[in-house]
């Protein structure tokens, strides 16, 4: 069985219900993130996961609704972990080797806090209470910068990278798919309509893609490059040929009830298939409902 949670499913525009991205997998009692927004260290707690059980993290880009709780998410899993913890995964485009090390690296914005706790008899002391074994090592992750491709392959599942069309040439961006005998489930991150995640996506299971205005809105106010509303966002799924379309990274304009209501009829009428108006902590299993794609079909 493969679990979805919405962690966050806002914009960079906070509300009390919804700000920035994350999203939480599980599956066969390992958990993936995908992306790291505003207070996705929270949200995952009160999904019932600790992030000492995250071993694998995957950033769409690097925009800070999607990446800003990304120290918040080391510290704490590393803190917590007290050295029995597994290795940190972490794959995302350009800036990911470099933003891990500017954050917890040797002269990082957070060498102060490590250096303290690896150093202060009080903090030492409180490590060897949650189980820790001196001496304290300072946090780590593998972190690299990927592209296109094969990103992680383990045993039952695998996840592929594709190019999204979103912030370039200021920031690459990616999209992802997770695909496993169990279900397989498409993360666009931030983009417009480009062939290359609609060949990602080809015959997944579900697609979770970002919703952030009604696209007449948008066209208006000048912000429909790089990005999706509801009627884009079913274009690919339609054309991909997903099961179901979950619309997440909404700004308030289009999270508010009557809109949100507008905005799952418009998907509904560029896509057949289920569409989810995703809230936050919202939870969704993933079934099994096409077939198994190879990677030469994609």
């Amino acid at each position: 069985m493969v679990d979805l949670t919405v962690l966050a499913s806002g914009s960079t525009n906070p509300t009390a219900d919804r700000f920035g991205s994350a999203f939480l997998l599980s599956v066969d009692g390992q958990h993936l993130m995908f992306d790291c927004g505003p207070s996705a260290t929270s949200q995952l707690v009160r999904a019932g996961v600790r992030p000492t059980e995250v071993d694998y993290l995957f950033f769409t880009h690097h925009h800070y609704d999607h990446d800003v709780d990304y120290p918040c998410f080391l510290l704490c899993r590393w803190d917590q972990g007290a050295g029995l913890e597994r290795p940190l995964t972490v794959r995302g485009p350009t800036l990911t080797e470099r933003f891990t090390d500017q954050l917890i690296g040797v002269g990082g914005a957070f060498e102060h806090d490590w250096r303290a706790r690896t150093e202060n008899p009080m903090s030492l002391s409180a490590f060897v209470a949650r189980g820790g074994s001196l001496p304290r090592r300072p946090p780590s992750a593998d972190a690299l910068d990927v592209g296109p491709g094969l990103v992680v392959g383990h045993g039952s599942w695998e996840v592929h990278a594709a190019p999204a069309v979103h912030a370039q040439p200021w920031l690459d961006s990616l999209a992802y798919r997770f695909e496993s005998p169990a279900g397989s489930v498409v993360f666009t991150g931030d983009t417009e309509p480009c062939d290359s995640v609609v060949d990602l996506a080809r015959g997944a299971d579900v697609l979770v893609s970002m919703c952030y205005d009604d696209e007449e809105r948008m066209e208006r106010s000048g912000v429909a490059g790089g990005q999706s509303g509801p009627r884009r966002s079913a274009g690919m799924a339609a054309a991909a040929g997903v099961g179901t379309l979950v619309l997440v990274h909404q700004t308030p304009n289009v999270a508010r009830p009557e809109e949100a209501a507008r905005a799952v009829e418009l998907a509904a009428d560029c896509f057949g298939g289920t569409v989810i108006f995703a809230e936050q902590l919202q939870r969704i299993e993933v079934e099994r409902t096409r077939q198994p794609v190879s990677d030469g079909d994609r």
